[in-house]
């Protein structure tokens, strides 16, 4: 949605072709409550309710012991099962308590930086290793890594038929909604959707890693094309291509694309990949998977659950804040300059008033993010070459004085580190991608560790993840309908 001004000063929307479609169906199929339109409502309760009847009193959850957010006290998370996936790991658990440590990531025992460091230094692509080691617990050898490629060929192409229905069906104000609806409706495409045997479950994860970034360069094309009424323009499917080129193909058309962008994005998609099974998507997908439900519904619930911006959807917010920074700082080398927004900003008088610094702060990593620090490497270099150093360092004066402020000014104790949210949207603008695609290339890296942890939960576990909730109701007596006020 783009702002104008408007004649008081200030700014209104303006609202493209697809967005003023998208407002009126709602309209349509949920119109306004009667009170809307001056007359008594008998839907008061149903829309106001919930403010004085879903809260819970916060001495409960402590005088109860309950983990809220499946959190200890100490913030650690509770540990609800095992894995021989990953580790993330950012503190150390003592007698005294949590000790914040520096941050790692591992995948089936390898760390992340050594997989990337390697991959980049012989200047090949990486996340396709990735994914094998993550889905098969073991690195590839050549002849493996290229089977497994040649598998993703060839599964890149769309079912026959499947491009009538979609995206025509799909129009969405957020892809990630058409992605999660275009991997429900494949499951209508497969002739034997429903069974969980291990081929089946990889040859499902392939199809997926070969069909999700032509599927969402169609959902980013199909709203292009409704806003400004041009004709819907469907990117080929192409063979023999990685991963990161496949997305910079289907997404840069014409313009093409440069070997190292191609590696950097290969670099972003290797970190995203896994992080551990405590991740609300990851942990999603092992919820659903634990049921025994299909493939299709639990990748398509994680879809839902990484849209969030507690968690994937994060990296539009950063972006937002950092955009609202670039233009409300003249200076961005200046750290003085730097540090009185971030005070606005914690302050709530900048940015939308929140109070929090986006791009700062971790569930697990408290000294850093690896991610964060292996991004910052690789993505310097292309800076460089774009002229694009003035905004790395905007972005890295946020990250050093960030936590300075947050200590000064609200007093946080809790070690803050910059998470890969900071600079995931300096990245993919970087490589030329629209900004509504940066939670959809999350989701397609991340499938190959929502594969492994499906399948780790499917033969592993054996029982369905069924946690408890304390009721804390109240014995009420029924009123008959005519007594009723």
């Amino acid at each position: 949605m783009a702002l104008v001004p408007n004649k008081k000063g200030g700014t209104r929307p303006i609202l493209s072709a697809l967005e003023t479609s998208a407002m009126t169906h709602v309209a349509d199929a949920y119109p306004m409550p009667s009170v809307a339109l001056g007359r008594p409502s008998v839907s008061d309760r149903l829309y106001m309710g919930y403010e004085d009847i879903d809260v819970v009193p916060p001495e409960l959850y402590t005088k109860l012991d309950v983990k809220r957010g499946l959190r200890n006290a100490d913030g650690s998370g509770v540990l609800v099962g095992l894995t021989t996936i990953s580790n993330v790991h950012g503190y150390n658990k003592t007698p005294e308590g949590v000790v914040p440590d520096e941050g790692d990531l591992i995948y089936r025992g390898y760390h992340i930086a050594e997989l990337i460091d390697n991959a980049q230094a012989e200047d090949r692509f990486g996340y396709e290793e990735c994914a094998y080691l993550l889905m098969t617990g073991s690195l590839p050898t050549q002849p493996q890594l290229d089977d497994f490629r040649a598998r993703i060929d060839s599964r890149r192409q769309l079912p026959e038929g499947f491009l009538h229905i979609f995206p025509r069906t799909t129009y969405s104000q957020n892809i990630m909604n058409v992605l999660q609806r275009a991997t429900l409706l494949l499951y209508s495409f497969d002739p034997t959707p429903d069974d969980t045997s291990a081929t089946h479950e990889i040859d499902v994860a392939l199809s997926l890693l070969g069909r999700w970034p032509r599927t969402a360069a169609v959902a980013h094309e199909a709203a292009v094309a409704s806003a400004t009424g041009t004709k819907l323009r469907v990117p080929p499917a192409r063979e023999g291509f990685s991963m990161a080129e496949t997305l910079l193909d289907v997404l840069r058309g014409d313009q093409g694309f440069t070997h190292d962008e191609a590696m950097l994005l290969d670099v972003m998609l290797m970190l995203h990949a896994e992080h551990g099974g405590g991740n609300n998507s990851t942990f999603t997908t092992r919820v659903l998977s634990s049921s025994g439900t299909d493939a299709y519904s639990a990748y398509a619930a994680a879809i839902g659950s990484l849209k969030g911006p507690k968690h994937g959807g994060a990296n539009a917010k950063v972006t937002a804040m950092v955009e609202d920074a670039a233009e409300g700082i003249s200076d961005w080398s200046s750290e003085d300059q730097v540090a009185d927004y971030l005070t606005h900003i914690v302050n709530g008088q900048a940015f939308d008033g929140s109070g929090l610094i986006y791009g700062l702060g971790h569930a697990v990593y408290t000294l850093s993010d690896p991610r964060a620090v292996i991004i910052k490497k690789y993505a310097r270099k292309l800076a460089e070459a774009k002229g694009r150093t003035d905004k790395l360092q905007l972005l890295e004066n946020i990250e050093k004085l960030g936590p300075e402020v947050m200590r000064d000014v609200k007093g946080t104790k809790k070690p803050l580190c910059a998470n890969i949210d900071l600079y995931t949207g300096f990245v993919y603008s970087m490589l030329g991608i629209p900004a509504d695609m940066y939670t959809a290339l999350f989701a397609m890296a991340r499938l190959a560790g929502w594969c492994a942890h499906r399948m780790e939960e499917l033969y592993g576990a054996g029982r369905i993840i069924r946690p408890a909730y304390n009721s804390v109701l109240n014995d009420v007596t029924y009123v008959p309908m005519k007594d009723r006020r």
